[in-house]
């Protein structure tokens, strides 16, 4: 998969359709507490700052998750679409939202001291505590 590729995708129900660039084939994993009560279990999504167009807007709810993001979702069929900072170039999309999806590659994990001892990943990947994911954006 080269870099700036653009990906498709869509909600369940096809009422929100995303087309975005990632920056790299990297999946980013979270394993906040909020990102695991969101979805069930750890986030994967790929970084896409503002390289999103998103198609059906009117049908997208957006739910203030923190003082600094947002997570947006198909008001229709309930699927998760975007984990958004407030300022700043970032949108994290989930992996699962993409139509194609083999060429994609398990990069780094975040909130790693949150992650629970009941499940875990066998790729080598960078390893951020909440601490260091918070220092990144300190200066911005």
């Amino acid at each position: 998969m080269e870099m700036g590729t653009e990906h498709h995708g869509a909600c369940l129900c096809g009422a929100v359709r995303v087309t975005a660039k990632p920056k790299s084939p990297g999946i980013g994993v979270c394993h906040c507490s909020m990102c695991r009560k969101w979805g069930g279990g750890p986030l994967l999504a790929v970084e896409c700052e503002t390289s999103v167009h998103i198609e059906g807007v009117e049908q997208i709810s957006i739910f203030d998750s923190s003082q600094r993001a947002e997570r947006g979702f198909c008001r229709k069929c309930g699927t998760h679409l975007f984990y958004r900072l407030k300022e700043g170039p970032l949108y994290a999309i989930p992996v699962g939202l993409f139509d194609d999806g083999d060429e994609w590659r398990l990069a780094e994990q975040i909130f790693i001291e949150k992650k629970p001892s009941f499940y875990s990943f066998s790729e080598k990947t960078k390893n951020l505590t909440g601490e260091e994911v918070f220092a990144q954006y300190a200066g911005d």
